[in-house]
């Protein structure tokens, strides 16, 4: 029988196509739907029938037929098949799954008419209405069977989108872009029996709600509810959009990746009405957040700090790239959250901005309002030591400029002007909330704060480093001012005879501990009562970096005994690190140096007294802050020579109180120099660890050496050899 009508066909082809073509077209839709009809076993697979071969055989015809006829001219197999609904009674077949197998084959025949005929098809009522229908067969329970066959057909709408993108309205709504009104006769929903036998009738399919509703995209799309034309409100119903959000979930890594890669395409529709359409017509919003949220609810609390922020950077494009994901607790669901984190990361990149703006308000709603920050500001540590990691993988896994602006106006709102000692209650709960907890009488909750400023200090952009120390600085009102009618000394016209005087004067620095050499730049003294002498200006970095390099008393130095990096490697990872510099700003009144700073200058203070793993991540936020391109951080961190107003701060007036108070311990402590030498190695791995006394004082001296050596580095980098502007 298959031979006598290939041969038949083959006739038709040869011989009188416009005839012919026909009359084979409509055999073969004969032939299928009178199976119906003759078959008794319904079990029996599809593919051991005839009708993928009778599929296989009208597609060839159409594709045939469009080639025997000019562009744009519909041949009378195209009408033949638009006529008689043949679309809509296969969308029916494919939903009942009879004989089992025909959904797939549905979803073939589609996709390669669909992709294959020329002439536009999707803006006939009876092509896209069972298009929609065949959209929602995936989120029953036979969708997985037909998964690859579903994303394949998907691709082809998202291609055929891509290039006409007027046709998104018909593929999710049936409804005009410009008017609002339907596309058809509404009252032509009714699908004809099949033509032969009215064995097999097709009914419309009812409307089904999808998991998530789409009512709140409107809005957190930012567009007015009333925007929405009243003929076309937004629908519960799987379409598309569903379609690929829940292909995306698919457990077979090349379906889902097919399908985010199709998202994708979709979601970059170059025109701006029909953007819009998607966001205020769909629940592309609501569904792509919901399934991030869904995702970060996955993970465990219970999973350890340490093991979430030793994963690295998700990839979207490498789907279930865990080599084991049994190698700690809940690797497999964070590997999961933060997969799709870096599509939504990727998708604000390449999505339409009026897309993109509307996921990432969406995300900002649900994931950073809704769900982390009560997490953040809650009483439990463990909590928030779990979801501070969580917020610092997610800080380097953000890079899309309008998803990073979120997150960092959700962290650290969007204030600019100086701080207040006295407006701490009306700062953003969050930000204060979080620069507390670098301070928490949890070290663990402390370090794990810290390592989250960092991750935000190294992101490109500067409302962090303004909101957290720059705004602050901005008036420099950290320096003495001359009395009216004086003249202004400069910034940089500070005698270090001065700071010796003071530090003579200072109750750490007196005859109490003979023979301790603290060694300080030795300066001339002043010559003029107008102001002090600076050291030649050619030698001022120089003497700068004497100065840091000076601030560590040789019995508290043992790297040189070690071979150990010095000065000199901290100068090569400075220029590496340093970034270009921005223009420097004007100076006007009252100085606070911020939240953040006190914070970590008071951490500093301590410095002898903490872990040596917070001593390393506090000093590591500081060398970021100064390794930043602005003139008014380079001064405040690094120019010792400031000639500071009274109750001022900088960091090296807090090292120097550090300093004197190590001189007092280095007094009270037997064989300092040697137990010093002795942790050193064991820091470097070069004897094993064992525990004694003054352990952490010792490792906090380690650190605090090196951080000069830094900082002197970084001091030689930054300002020019003529010394600070």
């Amino acid at each position: 029988m298959f031979s006598r009508l290939g041969a038949f066909l083959q006739r038709a082809v040869e011989t009188e196509p416009s005839i012919d073509l026909l009359e084979a077209f409509t055999e073969h839709w004969k032939g299928l739907t009178h199976y119906y009809l003759e078959t008794t076993d319904e079990n029996t697979p599809v593919k051991e029938t005839d009708i993928p071969w009778r599929l296989k055989q009208m597609l060839d015809i159409l594709v045939y037929e469009e080639k025997q006829h000019p562009a744009g001219e519909t041949g009378p197999c195209l009408e033949y098949l638009l006529q008689h609904k043949i679309l809509e009674t296969l969308s029916t077949l494919g939903k009942a799954e009879y004989p089992p197998g025909m959904r797939q084959q549905v979803f073939l025949f589609f996709s390669r008419v669909l992709g294959q005929v020329q002439h536009p098809l999707l803006h006939y009522l009876n092509v896209h209405r069972p298009v929609q229908k065949l959209l929602q067969f995936g989120s029953d329970a036979l969708g997985s069977a037909s998964e690859k066959e579903e994303v394949q057909f998907a691709a082809v709408l998202c291609a055929k989108i891509k290039q006409d993108p007027a046709l998104l309205t018909y593929i999710l709504e049936g409804k005009n872009l410009l008017t609002g009104s339907p596309q058809g006769d509404a009252g032509s929903s009714q699908e004809e029996s099949l033509a032969t036998n009215g064995a097999v009738t097709a009914s419309p399919e009812p409307d089904r709600e999808s998991s998530v509703g789409d009512a709140p995209c409107a809005s957190l799309a930012g567009k007015p509810k009333n925007s929405v034309s009243s003929s076309s409100p937004l629908r519960k119903e799987n379409n598309l959009i569903t379609s690929l959000i829940n292909l995306c979930k698919s457990q077979k890594s090349r379906v889902a990746l097919k399908a985010q890669e199709n998202l994708l395409l979709l979601m970059s529709v170059a025109q701006q009405a029909a953007a819009t359409y998607l966001v205020q017509n769909s629940a592309l919003c609501c569904l792509v957040t919901d399934h991030l949220c869904e995702l970060y609810n996955a993970v465990p609390t219970s999973a350890d700090p340490a093991d979430i922020l030793s994963l690295e950077r998700g990839s979207w494009r490498l789907q279930n790239n865990s080599a084991d994901e049994a190698s700690f607790p809940g690797k497999g669901s964070l590997d999961a959250f933060f997969s799709w984190l870096d599509y939504c990361d990727h998708l604000m990149r390449e999505a339409h901005p009026v897309v993109a703006d509307a996921v990432t308000e969406a995300i900002g709603e649900k994931l950073f309002q809704g769900i982390l920050q009560p997490q953040l500001l809650q009483m439990s540590e463990l909590g928030i030591l779990t979801s501070t990691a969580m917020l610092t993988a997610m800080v380097r896994q953000i890079s899309a400029p309008a998803l990073l602006r979120e997150l960092v106006t959700f962290l650290l709102g969007t204030e600019r002007q100086p701080e207040a000692i006295t407006d701490s209650a009306q700062q953003h709960l969050l930000r204060s909330q979080l620069i507390e907890h670098c301070n928490h009488l949890s070290d663990e909750i402390s370090l794990t704060t810290l390592r989250l400023f960092e991750e935000l200090l190294r992101k490109p952009d500067e409302h962090i480093v303004y909101s957290l120390v720059l705004r602050n600085l901005e008036e420099r009102s950290y320096i003495l001012r001359s009395q009216p009618g004086q003249e202004e000394r400069s910034t940089h016209e500070q005698d270090h005879c001065e700071d010796t005087l003071e530090l003579e004067e200072d109750p750490y620095f007196t005859d109490e501990f003979p023979g301790i050499g603290f060694r300080t730049c030795k300066k001339p003294m002043p010559s003029s009562p107008k102001g002090p002498v600076r050291p030649n200006e050619k030698t001022d970095v120089n003497e700068i970096v004497l100065s840091f390099l000076g601030l560590v008393p040789d019995e508290a130095k043992t790297s040189s005994y070690l071979e150990e990096a010095g000065y000199d490697t901290y100068v090569h990872d400075a220029l590496r690190l340093a970034p270009k510099p921005l223009e420097p700003c004007d100076p006007q009144a009252a100085f606070y140096e911020g939240h953040f700073l006190k914070v970590l200058f008071d951490r500093m203070t301590r410095i002898l007294d903490q872990p040596y793993g917070l001593n390393l991540q506090m000093t590591s936020v500081l060398s970021r802050l100064a390794l930043f391109p602005h003139p008014h951080l380079h001064e405040y961190l690094l120019d010792p020579y400031l000639n500071l107003a009274p109750g001022c701060r900088t960091l090296f007036s807090v090292l120097i109180r550090v300093i004197g108070d190590l001189m007092q311990r280095i007094q009270r402590v037997s064989q300092f120099s040697a137990k010093l030498l002795l942790v050193r190695r064991q820091l470097m791995g070069l004897v094993p660890e064992e525990q004694m006394d003054h352990m952490t004082l010792f490792q906090g001296v380690v650190v605090l050496e090196e951080f000069c050596k830094e900082l002197a580095a970084i001091a030689f980098v930054k300002f020019p050899p003529e010394g600070p502007a």
